[in-house]
């Protein structure tokens, strides 16, 4: 298997954009109609997950240390749209013909070969992941909303109850499903460390033309079911480290490290922690005064909202959260949390690099993605 020749091939496949993964789900449901009932009725967002994961996996094709663990984690994560070993050799039979068709004449049979042999390998994990995982946890879990509260319009902080306890890290997301969107499966961090009452809090911002989270904002109520997909996210905490914490959220990107900081509370000595909260205007700052009773009773933790298209008087820093966190401090010597949109994501990362801190201290989660 030529790993550079199927990164050149999927990037002259890759320049079709959308009509790759249309052609390829046209084709896994005129060769197996049954399939297409996995499926959600709009595949629009679908599409682009098809397009995201397989730029990846190829991205990361002679790289298998880093490569492995997100295909098993796609193994494991499948198993809730009701994936089987069995379904494997279909989707691999479109994938191999949509790759031929947009190829053309650069097409040959030493790229079939490629293609084939790297899937083989590909699915042989996510199987193999899926199977393991089965032995120990469902494919999904049902849990009831038992609270629900609107912080803006657009904004609503909720808890569920899973029907069986909930394995998961602080900083880690999950894939849930609405009764009112079946196979609409879509990512939210839980808010909370694992709490004894099995109970999971979360942060729904509503999506300008989002299928999921309307629903969770505006139409679900206390006493509505529904599903969760299995924990997914490497944005967890070094609990090795005994440096100094820098968390960095934007909008609900602050979820994740709400539950990060509810870990490090738990330690026996924490260690100092700087939180900035940012957000466009001081009402996106939704969750701010639960923050800063958390920081008054805490001489660790220092919180600091940002707000960066409106001037927030006292309320909050002004300026773009890259910049707030630069002009705090340099922040060499701890490790970075960073959660938001993926632009302020990339732009909070390319700001802490240049500050001096070190790209393996900084982890990351573009909750925008999910």
């Amino acid at each position: 298997m030529d790993a550079q020749r199927l990164k050149d091939n999927f990037a002259h496949v890759a320049q079709h954009g959308d009509q790759v993964a249309l052609f390829f789900y046209s084709d896994l449901f005129l060769r197996n109609p049954r399939l297409r009932e996995m499926f959600p009725v709009g595949m629009s967002h679908q599409r682009d997950r098809l397009l995201s994961a397989l730029g990846r996996i190829v991205s990361q094709v002679d790289n298998l240390p880093d490569l492995v663990p997100f295909v098993q984690q796609l193994g494991r994560d499948h198993r809730k749209f009701g994936v089987e070993a069995l379904h494997y050799p279909e989707v691999g039979a479109s994938l191999v013909a949509t790759l031929r068709y947009f190829s053309g004449p650069s097409w040959s049979e030493q790229l079939a070969q490629d293609w084939t042999d790297a899937y083989n390998l590909l699915s042989k994990v996510m199987i193999e992941a899926a199977q393991e995982d089965a032995a120990s946890r469902p494919s999904w879990w049902n849990a009831q909303i038992i609270a629900h509260e609107r912080r803006r319009f657009d904004l609503a902080v909720m808890r569920v109850l899973p029907d069986r306890p909930f394995p998961y890290r602080p900083g880690q997301a999950l894939s849930l499903e609405v009764p009112a969107r079946l196979r609409m499966w879509r990512y939210y961090s839980m808010a909370n460390a694992p709490r004894p009452d099995n109970t999971l809090d979360f942060h729904v911002r509503l999506i300008d033309g989002g299928p999921v989270s309307p629903v969770l904002v505006r139409s679900i109520a206390v006493g509505d079911w529904i599903k969760l997909g299995p924990p997914i996210g490497t944005m967890t905490l070094d609990e090795r480290s005994e440096r100094d914490i820098l968390l960095i959220g934007g909008s609900t990107g602050l979820a994740p490290l709400k539950a990060i900081l509810e870990q490090i509370a738990a330690r026996p000595a924490p260690p100092r922690v700087h939180l900035f909260f940012g957000a466009r205007y001081v009402d996106g700052l939704y969750d701010l005064d639960e923050l800063q009773k958390r920081a008054a009773g805490t001489p660790w933790l220092t919180v600091i909202p940002a707000v960066s298209d409106h001037d927030p008087g006292p309320a909050a820093e002004r300026g773009t959260l890259p910049d707030i966190v630069g002009r705090y401090g340099r922040w060499q010597e701890h490790d970075a949390y960073v959660c938001g949109s993926p632009g302020m994501t990339d732009a909070t990362v390319d700001r802490l690099l240049q500050l001096g801190l070190s790209h393996d201290r900084i982890r990351t989660d573009k909750y925008a993605d999910a």
